[in-house]
């Protein structure tokens, strides 16, 4: 008879063999069979009820595994020269999880009782169920440089790229990890802050060529000067911060959240929820959960994290990196709603109507428990049959509410009337090396569209109730377009046989009505581009003017502290507005709202350039080695000084110099959006379809030149460029001339006359 093992027992074998965990796997490893299997399944379901162990399906998993971030010790070296760390932040009554530390080569020496910020990724080894790669050490925040280094005889300097950094670093020979002179390096302090001569650094990471794949975002970071290293007082106060418990808040561990991201999300600042409304009064309706983050309760008004978060706005987002508004120690861990890790929160019950109309809402300042950390793809395919694993547990009582729930808010959407554009977002997949591998076209599941109508509704939900308690924040305005633009608009759309109406109150239906004209012809895509054109940005306000794009009169963002500022304020305003504590909105921040809106509206355009910066040198860096093939594309911009294309297969826009047109003059017409040759008349315009030769990638400037090959309904002239060639009409393949206009003739005419009578003159 086999021996039953102990509840320490079990549990240690579920957390060492996370994959084999059904009650036939804890059978197998300890020899149970027959009869004995009741005796065992009586102890699982004690620890089942004892909260140890949560039952799925028919498996049994540990609800208390580590955050995918986390505060690690160090131990000294075992015997084999490995290095282990214990979590400090395992509340998990079972066996503690045995973490090793994996180095870098750039990572500084761990030893015996250092204390770090680690990322953990789950392995299944007999020695250790999670590999931690350092994020950097508690307490340690050496400034970071980037330059380009210059080999000296005992090591060398490095010049930094930032201006603002007017002083050279020294790097002595020991610390230039192989470095070669002309590179381009990131470097961190080294020593004390010197009061003499040259501060001393140490290169952690080589990126080679200033123009290479690895320098792109950094550049661009350093080149729109947005902050990329925290102070050491923030970076002090991020990491005293402690996991938090009940106290003063409603408990939402039991509802079944969970959080919809992309697939390589590092933070997960909302989460879900969805049922049918079993108020008989609202038939065929829905409650919607969105539980947000709780940045508010570790950013308090006037800390150096405030100070610091303030000074950026928000997070920016590169093909290669993050820059956070926030410490890893808060963005990535304490105030991320990880998988099975209580957490603090601010969350909104709303009631919706058969028709998608929201008809009640309350906030509450709750503690959660994420049920799954779930990504787009998997959730749109579980939805549509075909289930994992991973996603199976939750298809019935999570994910089919939530897609019912839609449904109805869809019905609501197209009442309202949005914005419709349809411009496919660019997607630049980089390789191990950092280089573009490839350029997609982001996808667009109806999982992204569930996310987005509601978060829409809680942020409208968080408007409302500030308006309503008279409490100040800041509103998300999006004013309706200027007249001028909208009669580029209306030019735009005439000249693709469309109508936009006039002498009317512009609504979003009205610019729909176009979109859906447009849509399926080949105008489509530049009756999307001219559309968004002809919006105006939006930005942040103490003062309501609406929100036009979305349709909507109260607008405000609540749902992502973790990675913009004005958000953490709506969440202060809230928990001033309830009376939850004393870290809402305090006096002095609502004395200068404005300031503040002006400057978290002018950090979030620079992010926008420089994140649109980088993408341009991306694409100028994957196209460098296609110099000299032809593309199709389409007239995206006129300027004086020639045509702007994007092309189809990249979406890169580039760059047809009027001079490579042709001999003669062209005329700019801003108004039109158009240049018009003085002797042909050949007419270009916003829209064309056009063939190109990419005749230079530049990507240091991601800068593309392009040469026009073709142009839709026109004949280019021979003799462009100021080459060889008398001018006159090409004649196509097939034979025929293009024919101009009365009005370029007559144009054209007059010209030859009046060269004709100044050759008399001389």
């Amino acid at each position: 008879m086999a021996r039953i093992p102990t509840k320490a027992e079990i549990l240690e074998w579920i957390s060492a063999h996370p994959t084999q965990t059904s009650k036939r796997d804890i059978a197998k490893a300890f020899g149970i069979k027959g009869a004995e299997r009741i005796d065992l399944k009586r102890i699982l379901k004690e620890l089942e009820a004892e909260g140890h162990l949560e039952k799925r399906k028919r498996s049994y998993t540990d609800p208390d595994r580590l955050p995918p971030v986390t505060v690690l010790l160090v131990k000294a070296p075992d015997d084999n020269g490995d290095l282990f760390a214990q979590p400090l932040e395992w509340h998990g009554e079972g066996v503690e999880p045995v973490v090793m530390v994996i180095p870098r080569a750039s990572d500084p020496a761990l030893g015996e009782g250092d204390r770090i910020l680690a990322r953990l990724t789950v392995v299944q080894e007999e020695d250790h169920n999670y590999e931690a790669r350092l994020i950097r050490r508690i307490g340690s925040n050496p400034k970071r440089i980037l330059g380009i280094y210059r080999a000296g005889s005992e090591g060398g300097r490095i010049v930094p790229i930032d201006k603002a950094s007017s002083n050279d670093w020294q790097v002595p020979e020991a610390n230039t990890h192989g470095a070669k002179d002309g590179e381009l390096v990131e470097a961190e302090q080294a020593g004390p802050k010197a009061r003499l001569g040259l501060q001393k650094a140490r290169i952690v990471e080589r990126l080679g060529d200033p123009s290479a794949p690895k320098a792109v975002s950094l550049i661009a970071i350093h080149q729109h000067g947005i902050p990329d290293h925290f102070p050491d007082a923030v970076i002090g106060e991020a990491d005293s911060a402690k996991p938090m418990g009940l106290k003063g808040r409603e408990d939402l561990r039991d509802l079944p959240l969970i959080t919809i991201d992309p697939a390589d999300a590092r933070d997960h600042d909302d989460a879900c929820f969805a049922h049918p409304d079993e108020d008989p009064q609202n038939p065929g309706g829905h409650v919607i959960w969105v539980a947000i983050a709780d940045v508010a309760a570790y950013v308090t008004p006037g800390s150096a994290l405030d100070r610091e978060a303030r000074k950026r706005g928000n997070s920016s987002y590169f093909p290669d990196r993050m820059v956070p508004m926030l410490p890893d120690r808060l963005s990535g861990d304490l105030c991320s709603l990880h998988e099975g890790v209580p957490r603090p929160c601010l969350a909104v019950r709303m009631q919706i109507d058969a028709e998608g109309n929201k008809i009640a809402h309350r906030f509450v300042r709750g503690l959660m428990k994420s049920q799954a950390s779930l990504h787009y793809g998997e959730v749109q395919d579980a939805m549509e049959g075909r289930v994992t694993k991973r996603t199976e547990p939750f298809v019935e009582e999570v994910i089919k509410p939530l897609y019912a729930a839609y449904e109805a808010l869809k019905s609501a959407r197209s009442t309202r009337q949005p914005l419709e554009l349809d411009l496919p977002e660019r997607k630049i997949v980089l390789d191990d090396s950092g280089k573009v591998a490839s350029v997609n076209f982001r996808d667009r599941l109806d999982a992204h569209k569930l996310i987005e109508e509601f978060m829409v509704l809680a942020n409208v939900a968080a408007a409302e109730t500030l308006i309503k308690k008279q409490q100040p924040l800041l509103f998300r305005v999006h004013e309706e377009p200027s007249q001028d633009k909208l009669d580029n608009l209306r030019d735009t759309a005439r000249a693709a046989g469309l109508t936009l109406a006039k002498g009317q109150v512009l609504q979003t239906r009205h610019l729909n009505a176009l979109l859906n004209a447009a849509a399926g012809t080949d105008d489509a895509e530049l009756i999307n581009i001219s559309t968004l054109r002809s919006m105006q940005q939006a930005y942040y306000y103490p003062e309501n003017f609406g929100h036009f794009g979305l349709a909507l009169r109260n607008y405000a963002h609540f749902t992502s502290p973790i990675r913009r500022y004005a958000d953490l304020i709506v969440h202060r305003a809230l928990i001033t507005a309830h009376g939850w504590g004393k870290d809402g909105l305090s006096v002095e921040e609502v004395e200068r709202l404005e300031d503040t809106a002006t400057h978290i509206s002018t950090t979030e355009r620079r992010s926008m350039l420089a994140e649109r910066d980088t993408t341009d040198r991306y694409l100028a860096s994957y196209l460098a080695e296609r110099v000299g093939n032809e593309f199709t594309g389409r007239i995206s911009g006129i300027a004086r000084f020639g045509a702007f294309v994007k092309l189809d297969e990249t979406g890169a826009d580039g760059l047809v110099p009027v001079r490579s047109i042709g001999r003669e003059y062209f005329h700019f017409d801003p108004n039109a959006g158009t240049l018009m040759g003085s002797d042909t008349g050949l007419l270009i315009t916003i829209g064309q379809r056009v063939t190109v030769r990419l005749t230079q990638a530049a990507p240091v400037t991601g800068g593309l030149e392009l040469e026009l090959l073709a142009l839709e309904d026109a004949e280019l002239p021979k003799g462009r460029g100021g080459g060889p060639g008398k001018g006159g009409h090409r004649r196509s393949p097939a034979g025929r001339t293009v024919t101009r206009s009365k009005a370029a003739k007559a144009k054209h005419k007059a010209a030859k006359v009046k060269r004709k009578v100044a050759r008399k003159r001389k």
